[in-house]
């Protein structure tokens, strides 16, 4: 057996290693840019909440409408 025939099997798995890792990479980078989109894209619908804050402690209130 010559030392070729023991290194071809990892010749074949250090490309293959590659590949998932730069996949995984990809897949990571795609879901981080997509993340980054939407954040700048949404805007949050108007809520109901008091205008006026009426000095009690159980309503809860803006801190400043963006209505």
């Amino acid at each position: 057996m010559s030392a070729s025939d023991e290194t071809a099997p990892l010749r074949r798995r250090f490309p293959l290693a590659w590949m998932v890792g730069l996949g995984i990479v990809a897949v990571l980078l795609v879901a981080n840019a997509h993340l980054v989109y939407v954040a700048f894209t949404s805007q949050p619908d108007c809520i109901s909440h008091l205008k006026v804050p009426d000095g009690s402690d159980t309503h809860f209130r803006a801190a400043k409408s963006g209505c």
